[in-house]
């Protein structure tokens, strides 16, 4: 369904932020994310890394989200990026993120900390819009018992705004 792909993306907190690479293949790296009201996942990241630069390049971006539970099950989240660099945003974003990777929300009195480090490492926010999703339903063997027909099946892109199906 639709609303559980989405739900999942809103729910979980890290993923593989893949993008194209001037040359070779595509690079990923495992980063933090923050949903947003509006549908947007947020990426925190300096000005000079590698995902800032190939954003600016070419918005196309995916975000492989990643269930950090057994059995694992990931997402590929299709996005349309941009670089954002205002600064209010910014820290929004990190302290957002430190309270996803700790599991406890940042006090502001943590805000001018979190505001030199921003500007330390000239951070910027990657704005990742949603447009479709891909899922590959889990198959995990819970035995070694090769007796039964193992079964395996494709699944299909879906737009990130789809409406689940009326039954």
């Amino acid at each position: 369904m639709p609303s559980e792909r989405r739900e999942f993306v809103n729910t979980h907190r890290t993923c593989l932020f893949g993008f194209a690479r001037k040359a070779d293949g595509p690079a990923m790296s495992v980063v933090y994310y923050i949903p947003t009201d509006t549908g947007e996942l947020l990426v925190s990241t300096m000005r000079a890394r590698g995902k800032a630069k190939a954003v600016r390049r070419s918005p196309k971006v995916s975000l492989c989200v990643l269930d950090e539970n057994w059995p694992f099950s990931y997402l590929q989240v299709y996005c349309d990026a941009t670089v954002d660099e205002d600064p209010d945003l910014v820290v929004d974003t990190m302290m957002a993120v430190a309270g996803r990777m700790s599991g406890e929300a940042l006090g502001e009195e943590a805000r001018p900390f979190v505001q030199a480090m921003a500007d330390e490492e000239d951070r910027v926010v990657l704005r990742c819009r949603p447009y479709e999703t891909f899922a590959q339903p889990p198959r995990h063997l819970h035995e070694n018992d090769q007796d039964e027909q193992i079964t395996h099946w494709v699944s299909a892109s879906v737009p990130w705004d789809a409406q689940d199906p009326e039954n």
